[in-house]
């Protein structure tokens, strides 16, 4: 069965680009009738919270991505040291002393002598004796694990074969010297035990991807089929990742973005299908394809959210929207009339708000001053109520034969001095919605 996992550590909110993972895990895994789970990599102690991992349940549930059952990392320490004892054991993990400083020295030394800034194994060499001697010292040993330096190869669903000379990286830490296991060890392990058939991530996660393939065999495990999908930027090719934390999925909820508008668009952004709007995840479901994505850099603009939005929202029926119109006050008998005029006049279902106190408490009229006369003249012609959807034509007809204005100049200034704006709904359909019309 396809297993796919979408892994966020509950360190702060999460985000589109987070969220362009997690959809295209969904996808594979709705797709082909899979189970796709919620995995919190909380194994750092100080930066996780609760908080965090609840805002990232409730984000997934307000876009409809729900799981087949959640994992916690922090639940599993014991299993990871049992992992530990397993590497151990077969020579793969061992223990290392140098600190930040000395790694920085090696390093530099190796570079300027034309040589790849890769770990020298020097913690391999060491007795028993002379890892004791630095323990009295009051080093702290971590753990890294022993690649085989020979060539790393798979198929990446994305990027194409990817293929990488392991001899050409550093053996990774795996295990801290306060013991924290770290994500490449924790998340290998996790992925063993928890069958996972199919990982999409960030192409910044190809070098791990190397290193997680070889502790996958290590521990006895088939690694997955791996996909990196590319990175995003800004609308003109700058860097994201900064402006990520205001690009949050709690604040575009906030700002008013439909659910379905970010979906349609995560799900296509970087393929070569053509964004549009689909209500369903059923429907991106079945016609996502990772072939048809491509390993280049993703522009991503926010503003793009909105037409999605506006087409959506526009979309809705009244009954989604009944309960919403109601708590503004809106009186039961015209709710369907009051939708039915206002829906296609809003992007964000906020902006009802503002038809409404017009239709209830009227608008400021704007009024040119070449036209100040042939308001007041109109206005002193307006029929009493009730109004109907024949108002507008039959009131504007009298004024015309009354005045000889005709077109633009006889219901621009009139809907201004109604409404406020030059712009709206038709006139005939708001006519027996307004409450108030302000004539002065």
């Amino acid at each position: 069965m396809t297993t796919t996992r979408f892994a966020p550590s509950p360190t702060g909110h999460i985000h589109v680009g987070n969220l362009r993972t997690a959809l295209m895990n969904y996808l594979i895994a709705r797709k082909a009738g899979g189970s796709f789970i919620l995995r919190l990599d909380d194994t750092d102690r100080e930066r996780s919270k609760q908080e965090y991992a609840d805002g990232i349940q409730r984000d997934l549930e307000w876009l409809g991505l729900t799981w087949d059952r959640i994992e916690r990392q922090s639940d599993r320490l014991d299993r990871y040291a049992e992992a530990a004892d397993q590497l151990r054991a077969a020579g793969r993990l061992y223990e290392v002393f140098e600190t930040p400083t000395e790694l920085d020295l090696k390093r530099k030394k190796q570079l300027n002598m034309g040589r790849p800034p890769v770990y020298d194994r020097a913690g391999l060499a060491l007795s028993d004796d002379q890892k004791a001697a630095l323990r009295a010292e009051g080093r702290e040993g971590y753990w890294r694990f022993k690649l085989d330096q020979d060539r790393i190869e798979w198929p990446d669903g994305i990027i194409g074969d990817v293929s990488i000379d392991a001899a050409s990286v550093s053996d990774p830490v795996l295990i801290r010297a306060d013991g924290q296991v770290l994500y490449t060890f924790a998340s290998s392990v996790d992925d063993v035990d928890m069958g996972v058939t199919d990982i999409v991530r960030g192409a910044d996660h190809v070098t791990n991807t190397a290193t997680q393939i070889q502790i996958m065999q290590a521990m006895g495990g088939t690694p997955p089929r791996f996909a990196h999908h590319s990175l995003l930027t800004g609308p003109q090719g700058e860097e994201l990742s900064k402006r990520l934390g205001t690009l949050s999925l709690r604040d575009l909820r906030e700002q008013g973005v439909a659910p379905e508008a970010l979906l349609s668009l995560m799900a296509r952004l970087g393929s070569n299908q053509p964004v549009a709007l689909r209500l369903s995840l059923d429907e991106l479901a079945e016609g996502f394809d990772l072939s048809q994505f491509g390993a280049s850099p993703t522009k991503f603009d926010a503003e793009d959210l909105w037409p999605l939005t506006r087409e959506r929202n526009q979309h809705l029926p009244f009954d989604a929207v009944a309960d919403r119109i109601a708590a503004m006050g809106v009186p039961a008998e015209v709710a369907p009339q009051f939708w039915a005029v206002a829906r296609q006049n809003i992007t964000r279902l906020d902006d009802l708000d503002g038809w409404w106190t017009l239709m209830r408490d009227g608008a400021t009229p704007v009024i040119d001053a070449e036209d100040a006369d042939f308001v007041r003249q109109a206005l002193d012609m307006l029929p009493p109520r009730p109004w109907t959807a024949a108002t507008w034509g039959d009131w504007t007809g009298a004024v015309k034969a009354a005045t000889g204005r005709k077109g633009k100049g006889l219901f621009m200034p009139l809907r201004k001095a109604l409404t406020g704006m030059d712009h709206g709904p038709e006139m005939a359909e708001l006519m027996p919605l307004l409450q108030t019309v302000h004539a002065d």
